[in-house]
């Protein structure tokens, strides 16, 4: 194929398509990991923190410092609580951004399989020249040594 043919252009047209579309879903990908991240160490400070809470309060505590610990553990389950929400958000963006991508690839795909079809085509052409042009010589070697004699 010319190297300025159409389909090269839909080709390096799709290829960044798909190059933006993985760019997205990575982003995504990465929030949502990050985003569990932050969940997982939040449950487990907490965890953490009501073990630590509940070990004081058996050895005997003061109301004001149950009262303290228990704010803080509520405050604790609010960020825990936000955390599923932006969590749950980040596992959403992904789950739009995959199919893009996958769209973007297949259509890549299909312009690639048009390219490969194009090329063999064009190749089949030139075996058949290549072809004509040795059976041409062959007859002309032929009919020259036949005139010969």
């Amino acid at each position: 194929m010319a190297p300025h043919s159409p389909i090269k252009m839909l080709i390096g047209l799709a290829q960044d398509d798909v190059d933006n579309a993985a760019q997205k879903l990575g982003h995504a990908q990465r929030e949502r990991s990050e985003a569990q991240t932050q969940l997982d160490a939040l449950v487990q400070y907490r965890d953490e923190y009501h073990a630590r809470f509940t070990a004081s309060a058996q050895a005997g505590m003061p109301a004001g410092q149950i009262r303290n610990f228990q704010a803080f553990i509520d405050t604790l389950d609010q960020a825990i609580s936000l955390q599923r929400s932006q969590l749950a958000a980040a596992c959403q963006r992904v789950t739009l951004t995959q199919p893009k991508w996958q769209h973007c690839k297949q259509k890549l795909g299909s312009y690639e399989v048009l390219e490969a079809r194009g090329e063999a085509v064009l190749a089949m052409r030139e075996t058949r020249r290549e072809q004509r042009d040795a059976d041409e010589y062959a007859a002309r070697i032929f009919r020259t040594r036949t005139d010969e004699r």
